[in-house]
């Protein structure tokens, strides 16, 4: 079974194009026009094992809001898609994860109950031509569209983009356990029969 998705997303403000494979080899084509953003896409896919294009343009002379959160919706729809009935895959997954001084813990569920819970103080600058307050929205949006609880904890860090980088490859590895096939999970990881 071919764990895959094809999303593509037209509004006003933005145009995205979105290729995903749950059982890839890590191999990443990323251009948002957000070069931060790129780095952060590139290391997911990297750490959670994928296989991921996006193509976006969006309006950036405005800023990076609507760039950053359609690319959360498209990517969060991707891994709705591609999880499908999510028969057979673990469901959870946790990772608490060091980026030099900073320290990231991600939690994840596939509950089908979509829900981002975030306790992570990130200082609000500008790196490039991405406003760090996006990242929560991004991940909110993550959340909301692929029908995930997702839990984001900061536990301490200093510089913001370690921060955020050990936040992404935290959220990288948690998905990278929740979406793997396991054998002894008959039917869903559920005592409902159905997620």
């Amino acid at each position: 079974m071919m764990r895959t998705a094809e999303i593509e997303r037209q509004t006003l403000e933005t145009s995205i194009e979105l290729s995903l494979n749950l059982d890839g080899e890590g191999q990443a084509e990323i251009f948002t026009g957000i070069g931060f953003l790129d780095h952060m896409l590139v290391l997911l896919t990297k750490h959670a094992f994928l296989d991921l294009s996006i193509k976006a343009s969006g309006d950036l002379e405005v800023d990076s809001h609507h760039t950053v959160e359609d690319c959360g919706i498209v990517l969060g729809q991707a891994l709705k898609k591609a999880v499908g009935d999510k028969t057979g895959i673990h469901r959870y997954g946790n990772c608490f994860l060091p980026m030099d001084e900073a320290l990231a813990h991600v939690a994840l569920d596939f509950s089908g109950r979509p829900l981002l819970v975030w306790r992570a103080e990130i200082p609000k600058v500008v790196l490039g031509n991405l406003e760090t307050e996006m990242i929560e929205e991004f991940f909110r949006a993550v959340a909301a569209e692929s029908g995930m609880t997702l839990h984001v904890r900061l536990l301490y860090g200093q510089n913001t983009h370690h921060i955020i980088e050990a936040i992404f490859k935290a959220f990288s590895r948690a998905l990278a356990e929740a979406v793997a096939i396991d054998g002894r999970v008959k039917g869903v990881m559920s005592s409902k029969g159905k997620l």
